[in-house]
Order: structure tokens, then sequence, then C-alpha cells
């Protein structure tokens, strides 16, 4: 018998290489905490990870400041891990390593296209940009007048603010139609980076004080929005009378819509269940973070006041135009979120297709809109956009106002 070539034995060397290798990867991720990252094109956008188990199943909790989302939805087997964020149809799916945790997030876009973002974690790790801290940084603590400024250089505002703790920065950007939720990051002399993901929009800032003292920079959203940044300091700063507001075309126009719900049975606003009430419309969608937010401050408030004579619609315009695929996203995000008023299949997620289901208005400029309604059937208020509880007091003034409108359209 002849002796093996060398290449022969270098091919059974390769080979009990991968066998080795194969044999030592971990089948299940370890339990404990991990610095995630999305490669954004700006770099890499790290959030705060946690694998932990209940029972014999798997959760996952997502970090962000002072955010926690846990993740429910979770499966592992040979040596994968895959999740599905709550209420959204965006989803995880990584290899699992010795160091950590390798693969892809998958967001769901406008026709249903998916937008697949690297993603790897590494165990055990628990910084977000910069692994050793500076004591010498720039305070970047208050607040911040924003000019943004997109690829085709169509201006808009914004106001930023910003909590600031050695070289930890906490706080969000206020936009007229949202908020980008809860960013987290550091400081390392001028230069400020911070990132958020919690499951829907992934961001990633880029920033540093210039030698005029203004916060200088860009961020970008997931793979394909991107925008220029520049904010001086004000804390009279706001965005009041900014932005388009959604209003009736004729003042003594009444609003009127008949969609199919998520099992496809038509729902009409003249419908019994709504005569003589308070009715509550919120325009949105499952796949928008801000809807998510509004939707948890309305589930307890529905259960409280819908003996009271309040109900509430949403009109959900969603990535898909095809209705079973729309329906079982509303599903999802229904039973994810313990939604129990109606939610519609409306249309899709478009600004053009939004206001053409609504031709009444003057056209839908932001998710969520919310369209209060006396107990007669009147369009009392229009409200587009919505801060949630990143924005801390903006918040809470949002939610004492919403009550108290409703609750003198209720003594009427």
């Amino acid at each position: 018998m002849k002796p093996p070539s060398v290449r022969a034995l270098a091919v059974l060397l390769c080979i009990a290489s991968c066998l080795f290798a194969c044999a030592k990867r971990p089948s299940a991720p370890q339990v404990g905490h991990y610095r995630a990252v999305l490669e954004l094109p700006g770099g890499e956008a790290p959030f705060g990870l946690e694998v932990a188990q209940e029972g014999e199943a798997y959760v996952l909790y997502l970090m962000n400041g002072a955010e926690r989302t846990r993740v429910s939805n979770v499966n592992v087997a040979n040596g994968e891990i895959a999740a599905v964020f709550p209420g959204y149809e965006n989803h995880l799916r990584a290899q699992v390593q010795r160091e950590g945790l390798s693969g892809t997030v998958t967001l769901i876009k406008a026709g249903g296209k998916e937008q697949v973002i690297p993603f790897k974690a590494r165990f055990g790790e628990t910084h977000r940009f910069f692994a050793e801290g500076s004591s010498d940084n720039a305070d970047v603590s208050g607040r911040w007048a924003v000019t943004l400024t997109d690829d085709q250089g169509e201006t808009s505002p914004a106001v930023a603010i910003f909590e600031q703790k050695h070289d930890r920065v906490t706080g969000t950007v206020l936009t007229p139609t949202g908020d980008h939720r809860f960013l987290e990051g550091q400081v390392r002399g001028d230069e400020l980076r911070l990132s958020t993901f919690a499951g829907g929009l992934a961001y990633l800032y880029h920033l540093h004080v210039n030698e005029r003292g203004e916060l200088e920079g860009e961020y970008w959203q997931g793979l394909a929005w991107h925008e220029r940044l520049l904010a001086r300091r004000d804390e009279n700063a706001t965005l009041e009378g900014a932005g388009k507001v959604t209003t009736l075309k004729q003042d003594d126009a009444r609003l009127d819509f008949t969609f199919p719900d998520e099992q496809g049975q038509p729902v009409s606003l003249s419908d019994e269940r709504f005569r003589g009430k308070v009715v509550i419309v919120t325009i949105g969608g499952s796949w928008c973070p801000n809807c998510h937010d509004e939707a948890a401050f309305l589930n307890p408030f529905y259960r409280e006041y819908r003996d009271k004579g309040v109900e509430i619609v949403a009109l959900m315009f969603e990535r898909h135009g095809e209705f079973d695929k729309a329906a079982a996203a509303v599903r999802a995000y229904r039973r994810d979120l313990g939604i129990e008023f109606p939610t519609l299949v409306a249309g899709v997620s478009d600004n053009d297709d939004a206001s053409k289901k609504l031709p009444m208005l003057s056209g839908i400029y932001g998710y969520p809109t919310t369209i209060f309604i006396d107990k007669q059937g009147a369009v009392r208020d229009i409200h587009t956009g919505f801060s949630g509880p990143a924005t801390g007091v903006h918040y809470e003034e949002y939610v004492a106002e919403f009550m108290d409108r409703v609750n003198t359209l209720l003594a009427q």
C-alpha cells in the first residue's frame, strides 16, 4: 500500500480540524450579559443583551438606558438561537459560539423588503462603546436645539435631551413625529457616541463638540437612512409649531371608515359599539416603535375607561399589501402587547396610502396620529406623533393632557 500523499494528509487534517471545531462549538448560549452590536454604515451600534433561562425556556433582554425589553419568542436548537422581537416581524438568527453569538438581525421594511444587518455579541462584556473610559470629557448634558439635514439637503427641527454621569450619557432626540427612544452611549474627550436597539429601529449617533461648543455630526437609522446633525445648547428649545399638522379638510366633516379587523371582519366607525361614546382613533402600524410606546400607554387606560364610555380603535398601516401577511403582523402585535381594543388592517405603511384611505383629513404626516372624537361623533382634536417614556417630562405632560382631554369629553 502506498503511503498517503502530502495533499491527502492535508485534506484529512482539514476534515479532522473541522470535526473537532464542530464538536467543541457549544449547543446553547451562555446565560448572562453580552455586549451586542449591529453593523450599520456608520460602524458598530451596540446595545446591552442578557440571555436568561426561565424554567427550560430561554428569554432575551435588550438593554438601552433605563429600558429592558423582554423577548420571550426564543428558540435554541442545534447550536443556533432564533428570536422574534415582541410586536414586530423583525427577528434575530445567530450561531452560538464559544465567545458569544454571530449572525444577523432582519428588519421588515416597506413592501415586505428585508433589511439584513450583521449582528454579533460577546459574552461578559458590558461597556457600550469604549472599553476604557476617560475622565477628561466634555459636558454634553442638558437640552439642545437640533437641526437635522437629510441626504437630499432637506432640514427639519429636533430637540435633544441628555443626562451625563462621568462618561455615560443617556437621553433621546425628539422630532415633530416622535422620539428616537432610549439612547445610551459614552463621551470620550469631545467625542459622543449614542445608540439604541429594542427590536424595532436601530440608531447610531457619531457626534463631537466643535470649537463653538455645538454638537455636530451624523446619525444612521438602519442600513438606509442617514442625516447630518447640528445642535446648540438651548434650555428653552421646543418643537411647538414645528412639522405638518393633520386637520379636517372641512371643520364640520365627520371621520368615517370601514376596514377589516385582523380576522377579516369589517368594522365601521358607525357601528353600535362606538355610538354615543368618546372614541380615540389611533393611526399607526406594528413596525412603528412610537406606536408600541403609545399602545403600552393605551392598554391600561382602555381597561380602566372602557366601562366609562370610551372606545379605542387602531387603524394599522402595515409593511405588506397582502391582507394575510398584514393581518398576521397585527395579530402578533395584539398578542405580544396585550391589546384588547379593535385593530383594523387599513393599508400599507405609506403616508400617501393612509391619506387616501382617510380623505376627510388633510393628510397623515407621522405615526402614530391620534384623533379624539366626542359623543356626538365630532372630531375635537388631532395629535401627530407620540413622545414616549424616553422623553421624561414630555411624556408626563402628554399623559396629563390626554387624560384631561378625555375626561372633558366624557363630562360633556
